[in-house]
């Protein structure tokens, strides 16, 4: 079974901690891929102490040829996009047809960020004085820590990782625990493109400690978080003390609004595929759905018919239309939801239970569950 190791100062380490935590395939938790040491702050601080050391080669190194690498990484990314998609599925249990979504959209990224290289450009500015030229130029921060979580755990990285190197910054990498083989193999690809040592370091671990370390380690001077609202807002005050930049991407609660003159077979499509695509598990999914009176009844019956429609499966099987909750920590937790739906008076009128058939009963399935009456 693999043991995953962090990447620092451009050297495979593992990490030295005796916390770990297993990294199971949701969809059949007796499918362990491998084993997440926890890293200690120690180990988060030498990653950010070689990309602080790598930060000013790295500046120097013109902005197109640090495109081209990362141009590079866009290819690799695409040439193993396939065992990437399969290996994302695997751990973190969307659909495969999902998955090479995602991929394509971290190839679209990366593709753009290298062109991006090529137009690095500042400002010329009109002086009142007659003898002075005034223009601006862009400069990296610094040390930037990119912290994503575990439902794009492949597109996510990229968009951060990509434009912070393009523009001459350093990076150090923490991943969610849950999925750490796509983190492994998209810093790999990254290495593999031609990045010079400690200019991308990754390090596996907890929030609270690796993850604290690396985002109040004065050498940071930007963080881009994706995650909880609760994490992100703590974040941002730990970070505006000491002056750093700070980009939060964070939860939301987002509605469809439906109304008397749309198109009901569109309006319904669109509605189960932003609820119920990617198990529900991303900050855009589609929560609520506001409907006008006059059609609400039709709605309903379609929408009802529809979640009740898709096939909960393994998301390697390309039959399956839902895939299972990442692990069961939020299983329970859309369970518990879902209690507080009826007890808050909502009518269920489908789904919300676990699925229990013989080729769902290993891994983390609920039923897709629509409320009304809210």
């Amino acid at each position: 079974m693999e043991t995953y190791r962090n990447f620092i100062n451009g050297e495979w380490v593992e990490s030295t901690s005796e916390k770990t935590a297993e990294n199971v395939n949701p969809a059949d938790t007796g499918d362990v891929l491998g084993i997440v040491k926890l890293s200690t702050r120690e180990e988060a601080r030498r990653a950010v102490e070689a990309a602080a050391d790598a930060f000013r080669a790295w500046r120097a190194t013109p902005a197109p040829t640090r495109g081209r690498i990362v141009a590079r990484a866009a290819r690799l990314l695409e040439d193993d996009r396939e065992s990437l998609a399969r290996l994302l599925t695997r751990e973190e249990g969307k659909t495969v047809a999902e998955s090479r979504g995602e991929l394509q959209r971290a190839v679209n990224v990366a593709e753009f960020c290298a062109g991006e290289s090529r137009r690095m450009n500042g400002e010329t500015i009109q002086s009142e004085l007659p003898a002075n030229f005034a223009y601006t130029l862009r400069q990296p921060h610094g040390v930037v820590a990119c912290v994503t979580p575990w439902n794009f755990p492949v597109a996510i990285p990229v968009w951060k990782i990509a434009p912070a190197l393009v523009a001459g910054n350093t990076v150090v990498f923490k991943p969610a625990t849950l999925t750490p083989a796509t983190a492994v193999r998209i810093v790999e690809i990254f290495a593999e493109a031609g990045l010079p040592a400690g200019v991308l370091n990754l390090v596996l671990g907890s929030g609270s400690d690796a993850g604290d370390e690396i985002v109040g380690h004065p050498a940071v001077r930007a963080v881009s978080f994706t995650g909880s609202n609760g994490v992100g807002l703590n974040l941002y005050e730990q970070c505006a003390r000491r002056g750093a930049k700070v980009q939060c991407e964070m939860g939301g609660k987002n509605p469809v609004v439906v109304l008397e003159d749309a198109d009901m077979e569109l309006a319904v499509e669109s509605t189960a595929q932003g609820a119920f695509g990617s198990t529900g598990q991303r900050c855009t999914a589609t929560s609520r759905a506001v409907v006008v009176d006059e059609i609400a009844d039709e709605f309903l019956e379609r929408i009802v018919a529809r979640a009740e429609d898709l096939k909960l499966g393994d998301g390697l099987d390309p039959a399956t239309d839902v895939g299972p909750s990442v692990d069961e920590k939020q299983f329970e937790t859309v369970l518990r939801y879902i209690d507080i739906g009826r007890e808050d008076g909502a009518t269920l009128l489908c789904g919300g239970t676990r699925a229990d058939a013989d080729n769902l009963s290993k891994g983390y399935f609920v039923r897709p569950a629509v409320f009304a009456d809210v």
